[in-house]
């Protein structure tokens, strides 16, 4: 698929392309039949919480693939609770986003996805003590603030653009 340089928000280290963000009704992506994850921007204070991701050896916000017949919301609310520790999100929804992803470990080809992006605010926390309630401590092995790690550590590109829908 061709997209021009100026019809993308960010392309990154894999060629995937964060197309944009509709800020349009929860129930409009719901009915999304290309739908197939939803991720969440974690603030704390004035800072965002990042998790280490050890398949991809880098620094994501959170999430995950919506399984069948889950909701995006009980989708977000789950992966909250396993890769944050989190049993009780306010996830407020920020928007639907459109990508245009590379093939990888979940399909062979080049596709066009949609995903929810929702936002949640977290009062300050000891991140030792937020990790230690982190379920799927497989995938995320720990867990970073932004400003503690920022042109320090490797950080998903798109992840660390979605950060500023949600300030």
């Amino acid at each position: 698929m061709d997209i021009s340089c100026n019809s993308y928000i960010c392309k990154d280290e894999d060629g995937n392309v964060l197309i944009s963000l509709e800020r349009e009704d929860e129930a409009v992506l719901e009915k999304n039949p290309l739908l197939t994850h939803c991720l969440a921007v974690v603030k704390i204070g004035n800072d965002y919480l990042l998790g280490w991701n050890r398949w991809r050896s880098r620094y994501e916000i959170f999430g995950g693939c919506v399984e069948s017949g889950e909701s995006p919301r009980a989708c977000i609310v789950r992966e909250c609770r396993e890769e944050v520790g989190l049993h009780h999100a306010d996830a407020v929804f920020l928007g639907t986003m459109k990508l245009l992803l590379q093939p990888d470990y979940f399909s062979p080809k080049e596709r066009i996805e949609y995903g929810g992006l929702y936002g949640i605010t977290l009062p300050y926390t000891d991140i030792d003590d937020l990790y230690a309630q982190v379920e799927d401590k497989t995938e995320i092995t720990k867990l970073a603030l932004y400003s503690q790690i920022k042109d320090k550590e490797p950080i998903a590109r798109i992840d660390e653009e979605l950060l500023s829908f949600f300030e």
